[in-house]
């Protein structure tokens, strides 16, 4: 281990500014999941449209 490393848990203060520092979320970065809802519902209706064609 390097001799400046401080283990956040030594103090408060630094246990405090450990803790409250923002993690790397992964989900803000992520696209858009609208398209691959649009797309799921598309294809919903057209399924029933498809049994309730071939029912008739």
């Amino acid at each position: 281990m390097p001799e400046n490393y401080t283990d956040p848990s030594g103090n408060t203060e630094a246990f405090r500014a450990f803790t409250q520092t923002p993690e790397a979320v992964p989900a803000a970065d992520a696209p858009s999941r609208t398209p691959l809802i649009i797309g799921a519902a598309v294809v919903v209706v057209l399924l029933v449209a498809l049994v309730a064609w071939m029912a008739l």
